[in-house]
């Protein structure tokens, strides 16, 4: 396994002069670990690429896949977007890629790429060819306070009306991509987020346990209640936070710690009434 980094820059490497041969291509992106962030290949990377068509030839490349067995026998593979398809080849290599046209390019938003291959003819500075990634109004941290508060208020209901993946989804998931957000742009990472879509990505290694104690914060499916009041608390330490809905989300708290407690008693059986001792 120690040697899938090589094996990864290879197989696209092979790729990419497959493409060379064919002619009808102009470039050959390699994005995530394989872009421009080489020094976070690991065993446990996949391929993530785009292969930059001509027009007409784009069809082309998403319903013939004998360029992908070329380099290797496929396995497994299926379209996961009108663009691409996610790929397993029999030697255990994994691939994510998408096929566009230059127009196409130009109009999406992407990052961190960097150039396998591109034909003569390629525009310069063809791996920043995309739309920039626009800053939102809402990336502040005042923001992503309320709205991770209200994850947890909502959430709780949710637990309370019995939709405990929905509750999950929201305080375990939706609430805690903002706390890491609000991390971000409070200057608490030790390092840049590797993926501006997808916050969650290496916040083992971004931060210090100190500030994310993620056993605590995101303890399991039938944890909703201590969830989210740890994560209530976690903001607590850090910023003021609006007193009467944190106390709304303290009181539908217990309103789910009692309903549990009535489970118990009704599973278990109700306990001795002290009073009837001796009767």
């Amino acid at each position: 396994m120690s040697d899938v980094p090589e094996r990864l820059l290879e197989r696209l490497d092979e790729l990419a002069a497959g493409f060379r041969e064919r002619g009808d291509t102009i470039a050959v992106l390699g994005l995530g670990s394989v872009g421009q962030d080489l020094q976070r290949l690991d065993q446990h990377s996949d391929l993530d690429f785009f292969v930059v068509a001509d027009d007409g030839a784009k069809e082309r490349y998403l319903t013939d896949l004998d360029w992908l067995a070329a380099v290797a026998p496929v396995v497994y593979s299926f379209p996961n977007s009108v663009d691409g398809r996610k790929v397993l080849w029999s030697d255990g290599i994994y691939a994510e890629y998408a096929i566009f046209t230059l127009e196409e390019l130009r109009a999406g938003a992407f990052f961190g790429a960097r150039v396998v291959w591109s034909r003569p003819d390629a525009p310069d500075g063809i791996e920043h060819a995309g739309l920039p990634l626009a800053p939102s109004p809402y990336d502040t941290p005042e923001h992503q306070v309320g709205e991770a508060l209200t994850n947890l208020y909502v959430g709780l209901h949710r637990e309370l009306r019995g939709e405990r993946l929905a509750a999950t989804r929201l305080i375990q998931t939706h609430a805690i991509d903002r706390l890491l957000t609000f991390l971000d742009l409070t200057d608490n990472a030790s390092k840049p987020r590797q993926d501006p879509f997808a916050v969650e990505r290496g916040a083992e290694m971004r931060f210090a346990e100190r500030e994310l104690a993620l056993a605590t914060l995101v303890p399991g499916y039938e944890r909703n209640l201590e969830a989210a009041l740890a994560i209530l608390e976690w903001f607590e330490a850090r910023v003021q936070v609006n007193q009467p809905l944190a106390a709304a989300i303290r009181e539908l708290a217990g309103t789910v710690r009692d309903r549990q407690r009535g489970a118990m008693i009704n599973s278990w059986g109700a306990p001795p009434d002290p009073l009837s001792r001796g009767k």
